[in-house]
C-alpha cells in the first residue's frame, strides 16, 4: 500500500475510531500501528488470515463511508487552512472534537 493512502486511512481512523466495533479497532491497530502481518494477527486471535483481511477491508470501507457522509476530515482541513489566528483555529478544532 502506498504511504499516502496508508496515512489517509490512519487519519480517518483517528477521526472515526469511536464509531467502530472493538474487534475492528483491535485488528486495525494491530495491523496499522503495531505493524503486524495478517498472518500474525490471525494467529494471535486464532482466526483465519482471510477473516482478518475481510475485517480490515470492511473497517476501511466503513471509515471512507463515515467520511463521505460526515466529512469531518474535510472540515478539519478547511479549518486548518484558514488564514486566522492560531488560537482561534485551535478553539474551533477543539469544539469540533468535543464529545
Amino acid at each position: 500500500m502506498e504511504e499516502k493512502k496508508r496515512e489517509e486511512i490512519i487519519q480517518l481512523y483517528d477521526i472515526y475510531n469511536n464509531l467502530l466495533t472493538d474487534k475492528q479497532k483491535l485488528y486495525f491497530e494491530d495491523y496499522y500501528y503495531s505493524d503486524l502481518s495478517l498472518k500474525e494477527i490471525s494467529e494471535n486471535y486464532e482466526i483465519s488470515r482471510n477473516a482478518v483481511h475481510d475485517q480490515l477491508k470492511r473497517t476501511i470501507d466503513s471509515l471512507y463511508e463515515y467520511e463521505n457522509n460526515l466529512k469531518l476530515k474535510e472540515k478539519m482541513s478547511k479549518i486548518e487552512n484558514l488564514d486566522i489566528n492560531e488560537d482561534i483555529k485551535k478553539l474551533v478544532l477543539d469544539i469540533l472534537w468535543e464529545e
